[in-house]
């Protein structure tokens, strides 16, 4: 991939920093203005949500959100950048799906398929109880949680609502609704 050619991305981001959710969303807004024109251009920025920490009882409720943009970095590059972000803003990665002070995480970029469609499939088919305790080897693309994570899909209808999941084939909103509806108990615009 050329570096001088821009590519679509979807990242989402959120903060359990602490029950003041105040502090969640700063904490998201000013992570956002950390992006420069050298890693994300064009970027449009969802509605803020307040969302209950996945799994249940896993830590204060996050505050989430979308953005989508441009980038001329490759996939790894820009993931290397995100996570700098995530250090630069005290993140610190002690327990799998712990309280987070900043979580970003890369969903999609322009589609493509990564490292194969193989390896994506085995992580979109993989049982809950196997997510909680093998952690991927690998970048892998788009997020294989998307399709399950109603603080993700939710945003995502804000900022792309028509862009189709490369392998299910499938728009945020028609990934939403066929999630049992209790999913999205306690998801509330924040700001």
């Amino acid at each position: 991939m050329s570096k001088n050619n821009t590519k679509k991305i979807l990242i989402a981001i959120g903060s359990n920093l602490s029950n003041d959710l105040q502090e969640s969303y700063n904490l998201v807004s000013d992570a956002i203005k950390t992006f420069n024109s050298e890693t994300i251009k064009d970027i449009k920025i969802s509605k803020f949500y307040e969302t209950p920490a996945f799994p249940p009882g896993s830590g204060p409720n996050f505050i989430n959100c979308v953005i989508s943009g441009n980038t001329s970095l490759l996939p790894n590059e820009l993931l290397n950048q995100l996570h700098l972000i995530e250090e630069d803003f005290g993140r610190t990665r002690i327990k799998r799906w712990g309280q987070r002070t900043l979580d970003i995480d890369l969903i999609d970029f322009d589609n493509i398929i990564f490292p194969n469609n193989t390896y994506v499939n085995e992580w979109l088919n993989m049982p809950l109880d196997m997510q909680k305790v093998k952690i991927p080897e690998q970048l892998i693309l788009p997020h294989p949680r998307i399709q399950d994570r109603p603080f993700v899909l939710i945003p995502l209808i804000d900022v792309a609502p028509h862009w189709k999941h490369p392998l299910l084939n499938e728009t945020p909103q028609e990934m939403l609704n066929k999630l049992n509806p209790e999913l999205s108990i306690g998801i509330s615009q924040f700001a």
